[in-house]
């Protein structure tokens, strides 16, 4: 698969990039997204500065891949503590 010319609108402005082809529909939702979350707090808040708005979402988007992270860290422990259980009673049953 080769790469594209593509452009993404975001905040009434285009970037162009070069994407491969596997990745342009995400990249596509991803600058959909953005434009949503844009008009939410231009809505909501009444912000009308690009600048404002686009810090707004990239704190909000920051915030919720830190809890991402957290939670997925919190799953694997949990995972690791019942496989070392599993381990101890297989280990056991020797």
């Amino acid at each position: 698969m080769g790469e594209l010319a593509i452009k993404i609108r975001i905040a009434e402005r285009e970037y162009p990039m070069r994407v491969k082809e596997e990745e342009e529909e995400r990249l596509r939702v991803v600058g959909k997204l953005l434009n949503e979350r844009l008009r939410f707090f231009k809505d909501q808040f009444g912000i009308q500065d690009k600048q404002d708005l686009l810090a707004m979402v990239a704190f909000e988007t920051m915030v919720d891949k830190l809890k991402l992270e957290d939670d997925k860290n919190n799953h694997l422990a949990k995972v690791g503590e019942q496989l070392s259980v599993l381990d101890d009673l297989l280990s056991s049953s020797k």
